[in-house]
């Protein structure tokens, strides 16, 4: 026998539907809640499949996003292999169906066929690990885009209140020149200080003895912007609450930006991996991180081919009769995230020629008349086959 249970989840539930061997359901399907209770009572669930079967049974589902986190944790706590497909996959194996069915008990029927019909891989213990680094490279993703939107409105509001103030500190988001307009958000309110009281409070913030002359550059710097500013005081107290806001939820983005940096790059230090993909040019810590934390176990493809496809740059094909297209757009199927990091990677690589073999190549790809992006796509499809070779190989990138 070859038992395996599909698993159909949900937000806060799962629907479980058991095969003691191929096209031999197992009992009916079985529905369960993501808390202690229905945990447990999956688990007896799956000991009674084992002691039927007299094997321990796989688990199939679909990468849910967050959801399934509860379900996989459980799953490794006792331990059973279970396999997570793309969604992608299950969806084209519903389509082949002549009937339109979309039940969470289908579902889960469909998911536990695919494990006799395809040749679906189990998730590694070392997957988790990769898959931790993922949700952390994708949160920090996520929280500068939320950082970025912040400096937009911050940027919009404070154009209304002290325009001037931009190249006071030269960084208008360090933390000092943060503090400091939280403070003093109106050329009136710097203006009602003498040129040694301001130096005061910049060097306060910035919390270094030997800052003195810095400290008081910035001063008089302020101060001349302060005269030039056309709004004294600004006519919306709205903006200056707005400003305040905005200030105290930059300095908080920052913050949890940091600690993120400071996880990702701790986890991806204890990879081998992580050091051999930094040794091509133009790929530093993060982008490193984010393209491990995205293509996971190397060996789930056989093939250089296959990871371009996963990463959604291959060209798409169009043929019907005696037409065949000659210009295909990429299919942008498969990780977003992995197509982002190989674009910056290959940018990183042009910028000053760090990268002279990819630099040969992007020149070469526009002699022969290939526009701008059609030239980066290609460089980035080049890239991820080192990429291939350094994580199969585990040898280093060789720059000739």
């Amino acid at each position: 026998m070859n038992p395996v249970i599909g698993l159909d989840v949900s937000k806060g539930e799962s629907h479980a539907q058991a095969f003691s061997d191929r096209g031999t359901p197992y009992g009916k399907t079985f529905r369960f809640k993501h808390d202690l209770d229905g945990l447990a009572s999956f688990l007896r669930y799956l000991q009674d499949l084992e002691s039927f079967t007299r094997q321990r049974p796989a688990v199939v589902l679909e990468a849910t996003g967050h959801y399934h986190s509860p379900v996989i944790q459980f799953l490794d706590e006792h331990p059973y292999l279970y396999i997570i497909i793309n969604p992608f996959l299950s969806h084209q194996a519903k389509k082949s169906q002549l009937r339109k069915v979309k039940t969470d008990v289908a579902d889960a029927y469909q998911l536990g066929e695919m494990f006799y019909k395809e040749e679906l891989e189990p998730y590694k213990k070392r997957g988790q690990y990769l898959m931790n680094l993922r949700y952390l490279t994708r949160q920090y993703e996520s929280l500068t885009g939320m950082y970025v939107q912040a400096k937009l409105q911050f940027q919009a509001v404070l154009d209304q209140v002290f325009p001037e103030y931009h190249g006071v500190f030269g960084d208008l988001y360090s933390k000092v020149s943060l503090r400091f307009l939280a403070l003093y958000p109106t050329s009136q309110s710097v203006l009602a200080m003498s040129e040694n009281d301001v130096t005061v409070r910049i060097q306060h913030l910035v919390g270094h003895v030997n800052s003195n002359r810095w400290s008081l550059e910035r001063a008089q710097k302020l101060i001349a912007a302060a005269e030039r500013n056309p709004f004294r005081e600004t006519a919306f107290p709205s903006h200056l609450i707005a400003l305040e806001l905005l200030i105290n939820l930059l300095l908080q983005y920052q913050e949890h930006l940091a600690k993120l940096d400071q996880s990702i790059e701790a986890l991806a230090e204890e990879l081998q991996e992580y050091d051999l993909v930094q040794s091509i040019p133009g790929i530093g810590t993060k982008i490193a991180a984010t393209i491990l934390a995205e293509i996971g176990e190397i060996d789930r493809f056989d093939h250089a081919k296959k990871l371009v496809a996963f990463a959604g740059i291959d060209p798409s094909v169009f043929a019907s009769g005696k037409f065949t297209a000659t210009r295909n757009k990429i299919t942008k199927r498969g990780s977003r995230r992995l197509r982002t990091a190989l674009y910056q990677a290959v940018r990183c690589g042009l910028k000053g020629s760090r990268n002279k073999r990819i630099r040969a190549y992007y020149d070469k790809k526009r002699a022969e008349g290939k526009l701008f992006k059609v030239a980066i796509i290609a460089c980035a499809n080049k890239l991820l086959h080192w990429i291939f070779a350094i994580l199969t190989k585990k040898e280093a990138f060789i720059l000739d």
